[in-house]
């Protein structure tokens, strides 16, 4: 590190050039005394041994700031790649994310109307159910009918008053078949 400030600093000292006003007021000639004192102040201030210190120091601190400087670019260059190679990834996954969300969004529409449909049709049996619930008591009615006008031929003997109502303290359970009085014959 020290040798690459040492040659920056000897290639600065050696790259410098005066401005370009400078150089034109330098190439004309002077007139009169006043001229070439300040030709020679000039001249002198570039080559006074006391400032070559002073120049010498501020060109390696120069250097150290460009070398500071040049690592400071070099971690962020670094740090832009890495930023760069996550956002690749982070649009990767957004894009696959976004296929998956796709289907599940139209899978979803498709499982909304199979539900829709099953219902409608749940609620279609349901009233086929019930709508022939009055029909299955009638058949029963009907059944009933039928099995009281066989008792009667075989000889039963039917009681076509209405059950008597339990007492609520009576453990006895009535039963349908007290109704009946089956004699044998």
């Amino acid at each position: 590190m020290l040798l690459i400030s040492l040659l920056s600093t000897l290639f600065l000292v050696s790259s410098c050039t005066a401005p370009q006003w400078l150089t034109e007021v330098d190439l004309q000639p002077a007139s009169g005394p006043a001229a070439a004192q300040q030709n020679g102040s000039n001249v002198k201030k570039f080559q006074d041994p006391s400032k070559e210190p002073a120049i010498v120091e501020s060109a390696m601190a120069l250097s150290d700031k460009y070398a500071k400087l040049s690592e400071e670019t070099v971690k962020l260059r670094m740090e832009n790649q890495k930023f760069s190679e996550e956002n690749k990834y982070l649009k990767e996954q957004l894009l696959s994310c976004q296929g998956q969300l796709e289907k599940t969004q139209k899978e979803l529409a498709e499982a909304i109307d199979l539900l829709t449909e099953m219902r409608v049709e749940l609620n279609n049996w349901k009233n086929d159910i019930l709508g022939f619930r009055s029909e299955m008591r009638q058949a029963q009615k009907t059944q009933l009918e039928a099995l009281l006008k066989i008792l009667n031929i075989l000889g039963g003997e039917i009681k076509t008053e209405p059950a008597a109502t339990s007492e609520p303290n009576s453990t006895e359970p009535q039963n349908e078949p007290d109704k009946l009085n089956n004699k044998k014959p």
